[in-house]
Formats: structure tokens, C-alpha cells, sequence
């Protein structure tokens, strides 16, 4: 009996060791994933959500919206004075525009979420009445685009990203591709003969054996990553603090997206925490990096609606980006894990072989869209065979099935072909060889501008695309969109958070852009936004963020009342308009 109970307990005891040692491994592999985590709110998915969940909608009344930083009051009355002339040249200049984005909002609900989401949500509804955003536009021509009232505006927005060569360009490619295809017309499921040479110019682009081709950025996106996931049986995917890679589940599991992604992991980005995750697992499928990053590692693209205080430390590091992508290159081959380069956003607006050609970097599949449709819906993904096989030899029901109604369209491809032929012309190698000099020119003198005159903004960018810093914190930052708009630079409704030029834009161009530029921040600065008061840093404002949303709790739980139109503040603040 002793004996079959001595080994019984050293049975029991190896059980439990063992039980011990698996608890401890995972614990410890929990802790590398956690560390790995960047320490914002953008790194950690789930509680993002929750903190989101919790976020009171209160306002501002109409007192304490041109005091929320506590400045003197007749500081808050320049504001008033200078808030109420914008908002007049707004009504009286727009009126045709804003007439018709009005009746067209009552049926469109991503303009109604546009429209509520321009600046920090305290201010939103003042300035959502005040300043109504017309969403209509006429014509393009140049670098300019004209509305419905004959108000023509320098064009920084990009179109999303579409427009690098200028809006003149794409409809001559529309044009002579409805031209080369008008024979075949809207035939689908077979292929116009012109798609051969969009695959040839895409896989020498590339650097890829295979192209596949979808609706959206987004679609191909969501490709790249089925098959990752298809080839290395493995489920979870990586993607960096603070990228973007379309609205789908798996890419945005934080807010936005109203179901968890439970096979997502949220590192930090240039981090080697991140590397020994990668190194360590066994259930990551890929890696998803969108090269824009690098003009802010760990943070979203910024936009005016969250801007509550400043950026003043944003810039590129091309080398220290560059060597980041070096290691992680490495990783991913040493591990299987499949390097993935989301470049819908930056594909051709970097180098003529994209974020690859510019880091010096070779990704098992990359992604494009945007610019390459020619003027047209498009996304592309392109990878070497062994990545993009959608089906297995062996095994004959074991495919990754993605087909689509529209993904080879005739007029898309050929407006494709139009712009992939233009890349070979001469004009465009001296464009990409001159690229980097130009754009870094232009922002050194435009910054040099603003320092000499004592404004408190700065502007950083990569090639093209800029991002506004501010060098004091104020809680009026987000106002000078409406000073760039009135001083006619058209904007997207994220604001001054990615100003997005084309590279038609001469030197004249630019020249009228900057001096436009520096008036806004001029006539902002007298109007009294960046005069602070008590909320003179980043860490004040925050503070004080969180004391008003406390506040507005504690009023709600003793009044039993839970308004969303809850106003900080003795009277609505529209109670005037």
C-alpha cells in the first residue's frame, strides 16, 4: 500500500510539474506578447473599445467653448469675433455648395459621419453649425478644384491618395482607356488582352511572379492576408500600432470595428520586444506593414477630430525606418512568418518599385491600389508563386477561394495600362530621381517661413504626403483647417492631420500653396486660438479632459439623466444659432 501510494504522489507530482512548466511558458509567452504591445491605447485593441465605450458625449456652451483653456476673457471674446467672420465668409461663399451637401446628407450617412467628425467632439456641434463643409465639387483642373459656387481651391487632398499626377493626367487616361476597350465594352469574367501587359509592367514593379486584382485597397488587403494565412496554416496575424489597412474586421479590431479580432495581434512598431514575439511563436501567419508608418511610428494618421494637443516631435527617419524593416525582414524569413507591404496608400508616390525600392527592402507580397486604377476602383496584389497558389495539388477541396464580379474590369484595366505605360517615360524617371530633393526643399522652406515669423507650426512629411505638427499645445489647434479652407487650400475632412499633394505642382504652385499657408496661420494667430491660458502643455490639456468628463459623469449619476446632448456650461451652445 505504501508503495502504490509513493507512486502515486511522484505521478501526481510529475503531473503537476508538468502542469507548471506548460502554465509557466504561457505566462511567459503572454508576457513577451504584452510587452511587445505599444503602451498607447492604439496597441491594445480591446481596451481602446472599452475606454471608447466610456467616452461621454458632452459639448460645450457658448462660453466655454472659446474659454476651454482658461484664457482671459478678452482673449475669449477676440476668438468670438474672429469664429463668427469665419463662419459668415463660410455661409456666403459656399452657399450653393452647402445647400446641396445639406439635402444630399439627409440619405448619405458617411457624409453624416464626416460632417461630425472634423474637429474634437466638445467643439462639434458649434462647429458643425458654424462651419458646414461643403462635400461638391464641379470641375478639376491643374492643381485646383472648383465647387458648385465657382470657388476654385488649391487641391491637397489627394484624392485619398489617388490623385499623384494630377486630376488632368487621370482623365486622359480614362479617356483613351474607354477608347482602347469600347469595342468590348462592360464584358466580364473574361479578360481584355491589354491585362496581359498590366500583369507584365506589375510583376517587373514588383519584383513578383503573380498578380491577382480586386475591387478595393481594402480587397486586396484582405487577399494578401487569406493566403498568408492559406500557405503557413497559421492563424494570427500582426499588424504595427497605428497603421491603417482598410475598415475590415481583422486589420481594425480596435474602435471602428463593433466585433473583437481575435486573431489579430497589435505590436509596436520599430520594436524589439515586437521581434522577439515574432521569433518565439509559432502561430503567426504574416506581418502587414503599411509604409507611412514612418512618418508616425505607433501612432494613427492624425486627424483634427482628435486633435487635443500637440505633435511637435513627428519627422522621418528614412534609415532608422529603413533598417527597422531590414530586421523584421529577417525574422519573418527566419520564422516562415509572410512580410506583407500594404502600399495601396504609398505604392508610386515613393519610387517607381515603392516602399520596397525606397527601404531597400523585398516583401513576400506586396499590395496596390489607389493610383494604379488609373482614375478608377482598383486593387492589386502581387507574390511569388508559392504565396499565391490558391489551390493545393494534393488535396483537391482544400482551396482559398477569391473571385469577384468586377475585379478585371475592361475600362479599369485599361486606364491601368494607361498609367503603368506613362511610368516608363522619361519624364517620370527624372520625377522619381529628383522626388526626395524637391519635397524636402519645399518643406525646409516653408518651415524656415513659418519659424521666422513665430508661428507655432511646422510641417514634416514623406515625399508628398505632409502631416501639420504644432509647436505649442493649444486646445484650439484644429481651427486653422477652417483659416487653410478659407484661404482657399482644400482639404479632406480628417483636416490638417494629411495634406496629400500631387506631383503636377510647380514651383509657382507651391509657392501660392505656402504664402496661402502662412496667411491662414497668421490671421489664426490673431484671432487670439493660440494665446493659452492655465492649458499651456499636452499633459494640462489631458488633464483637464479627464476632469470634464469626470465632471460630466458625476452630474449624470446625480441627476439620473444620461443626454448625449449633455452641454458643460449654463446653456445649450446652439442656443444662439
Amino acid at each position: 500500500m505504501g508503495i502504490e501510494w509513493s507512486v502515486s504522489s511522484a505521478a501526481g507530482l510529475v503531473l503537476a510539474t508538468l502542469l507548471l512548466g506548460v502554465l509557466i511558458l504561457k505566462l511567459k509567452a503572454r508576457l513577451a506578447l504584452s510587452r511587445a504591445k505599444h503602451r498607447s491605447l492604439g496597441g491594445h485593441s480591446r481596451l481602446s473599445r472599452r475606454i471608447a465605450a466610456l467616452v461621454p458625449n458632452y459639448t460645450f456652451d457658448d462660453a466655454h467653448f472659446f474659454r476651454a483653456d482658461d484664457a482671459a476673457t478678452e482673449v475669449a471674446s477676440r476668438r468670438r469675433a474672429e469664429f463668427e467672420r469665419l463662419s459668415r465668409l463660410f455661409r456666403t461663399r459656399y452657399q450653393r455648395t452647402l445647400l446641396q451637401t445639406a439635402e444630399a446628407a439627409r440619405h448619405i450617412s458617411d457624409l453624416q459621419f464626416t460632417e461630425s467628425y472634423r474637429v474634437p467632439f466638445q467643439f462639434s456641434r458649434l462647429a458643425k453649425a458654424s462651419f458646414p463643409m461643403g462635400s461638391f465639387l464641379a470641375s478639376s483642373e491643374g492643381v485646383n478644384v472648383t465647387d458648385l459656387d465657382g470657388n476654385a481651391s488649391y487641391d491637397l487632398t489627394g484624392s485619398y491618395g489617388v490623385n499623384l499626377l494630377g486630376y488632368d493626367f487621370y482623365k486622359g487616361c480614362l479617356e483613351r482607356g474607354a477608347a482602347r476597350v469600347g469595342a468590348l465594352g462592360p464584358v466580364l469574367g473574361s479578360y481584355p488582352s491589354l491585362i496581359a501587359d498590366n500583369v507584365a509592367r506589375l510583376a517587373r514593379i514588383s519584383g513578383k511572379d503573380e498578380v491577382s486584382f480586386h475591387m478595393s485597397g481594402t480587397e486586396a488587403v484582405m487577399q494578401a492576408v487569406r493566403l498568408a494565412r492559406y500557405h503557413t496554416r497559421r492563424s494570427q496575424l500582426v499588424r504595427l500600432c497605428g497603421a491603417y489597412h482598410g475598415w475590415w474586421g481583422d486589420v481594425q479590431p480596435g474602435v471602428g470595428n463593433p466585433v473583437p479580432a481575435h486573431d489579430t495581434y497589435t505590436l509596436a512598431d520599430m520594436s524589439e520586444a515586437t521581434l522577439a514575439v515574432l521569433r518565439s511563436r509559432t502561430d503567426i501567419a504574416c506581418v502587414l506593414v503599411n509604409p507611412s508608418q514612418a512618418l508616425y511610428p505607433n501612432h494613427g494618421a492624425p486627424a483634427d477630430s482628435t486633435l487635443v494637443h500637440s505633435r511637435p516631435d513627428a519627422s522621418v527617419d528614412r534609415s532608422a525606418y529603413a533598417g527597422w524593416l531590414k530586421q523584421l525582414r529577417a525574422v519573418c524569413s527566419e520564422r516562415g512568418i509572410v512580410l506583407i507591404f500594404d502600399e495601396i496608400f504609398v505604392g508610386f508616390r515613393l519610387a517607381l518599385g515603392g516602399a520596397q525600392e525606397y527601404f531597400g527592402v523585398d516583401a513576400d507580397l506586396v499590395t496596390y491600389g489607389k493610383t494604379v486604377g488609373g482614375g478608377l476602383p482598383i486593387g492589386v496584389v502581387c507574390g511569388h508563386h508559392k504565396y499565391m497558389k490558391r489551390f493545393r495539388d494534393d488535396r483537391p477541396a482544400d482551396v482559398c477561394f477569391a473571385r469577384g464580379t468586377f475585379n478585371s474590369h475592361p475600362y479599369v484595366m485599361a486606364a491601368m495600362n494607361e498609367f503603368l505605360r506613362h511610368l516608363d517615360t522619361p519624364a517620370m524617371q527624372a520625377l522619381y530621381r529628383d522626388l526626395d530633393t524637391t519635397w524636402d526643399r519645399r518643406t525646409a522652406s516653408l518651415n524656415r517661413r513659418l519659424a521666422e515669423r513665430g508661428l507655432p507650426v511646422q510641417v514634416t512629411h514623406l515625399s508628398s504626403i505632409w502631416t501639420v505638427c504644432y509647436t505649442h499645445s493649444s486646445r484650439y489647434n484644429w481651427m486653422l483647417q477652417y483659416y487653410l479652407r478659407a484661404e482657399g487650400l482644400a482639404l479632406s475632412w480628417i483636416g490638417t492631420g494629411r495634406l496629400i499633394f500631387s506631383l503636377n505642382y510647380t514651383e509657382a504652385d507651391f509657392e501660392a500653396v505656402a504664402e496661402r499657408f502662412i496667411a491662414a496661420a497668421e490671421a489664426m494667430r490673431l484671432g487670439g486660438w493660440w494665446e493659452v491660458g492655465a492649458l499651456g502643455t499636452d499633459r494640462a490639456i489631458k488633464r483637464q479632459i479627464l476632469r470634464e468628463m469626470l465632471a460630466h459623469y458625476t452630474a449624470s449619476w446625480k441627476s439620473g439623466s444620461r443626454s448625449p446632448d449633455d452641454v458643460v456650461g449654463a446653456r445649450p451652445l446652439d442656443a444662439r444659432l
